[in-house]
């Protein structure tokens, strides 16, 4: 399964969904610090710099089976203005133009759950205005084994024009992403505690880039656990069609 991976940061959610099978065949990111880090570890992968020309860039390249992204939260965040579509940064209708475009079979949204109350609705009509069926829920880190809580939401939206039979259910009915068995023993084996910033650092390049870099991204054995589920999904639905 092609990703093609919007607003990618240092690449948390393109590390877990590639560990969990799939291949990242582009990367979109703004920022230049952050390109670099995706170079580094991707230097084979396709990039480009801005969300809101990626349809142009990609251009006659084969159709992405999945886009992803998590578009900027601080219009949603509870440590924002919460200004959702008022701020300049909203750029929710970036990502859905994308989707619009071209047509990715599934697509990963990720965001703060700060999102549910502002612009959720924005976000799901666009992908029903488009033929997508939708499932979401709120995953946290700390279900993975992390030593920290980390909360965010994720929507997974299929085009398919039937719901595959996954192995959640949607947020508001009792999602099992929360709670699958084994998760902490699967995924959070080699988690390291996360050193404390300690105020300003002298001496040390690059390090306010780094602190934002990771506190912007996805947690990479999250997107590992989900990538897998939306793979386990795509070839039930495989399985079915061939029966049917």
């Amino acid at each position: 399964m092609n990703v093609l991976s919007l607003f990618s940061g240092i690449g948390g959610l393109d590390l877990g969904l590639q560990r969990a099978g799939m291949t990242i065949a582009g990367q979109v990111e703004i920022d230049p610090w952050c390109r670099k880090v995706l170079a580094k570890h991707w230097p084979e992968v396709p990039r480009h710099d801005d969300v809101r020309t990626c349809v142009q860039w990609w251009g006659d390249r084969p159709r992405p089976d999945l886009v992803c992204g998590g578009f900027p939260c601080q219009p949603v965040s509870e440590a924002g203005y919460q200004q959702a579509q008022d701020d300049p940064r909203w750029l929710r209708p970036a990502f859905a133009d994308v989707i619009r475009r071209l047509r990715p079979p599934i697509a990963l949204v990720e965001n703060v759950p700060g999102l549910l109350d502002r612009g959720m609705g924005a976000v799901l009509g666009d992908l029903a205005a488009l033929g997508y069926d939708t499932e979401w829920s709120i995953l946290s880190a700390c279900a993975m084994g992390a030593p920290h809580a980390r909360e965010r939401l994720f929507i997974v939206a299929d085009a398919s024009g039937e719901r595959r039979q996954r192995r959640w259910q949607p947020a508001h009915q009792g999602s099992s992403l929360m709670a699958g068995e084994g998760l902490r023993d699967r995924y959070g084996r080699h988690w390291a505690t996360e050193p404390r910033p300690n105020g300003v650092a002298y001496g040390l390049p690059g390090r306010v880039d780094r602190l934002r870099g990771i506190g912007n991204a996805v947690v990479p054995q999250v997107a590992e656990h989900i990538g897998r589920l939306i793979l386990a999904a795509d070839g039930n639905a495989a399985d079915r069609g061939r029966a049917a």
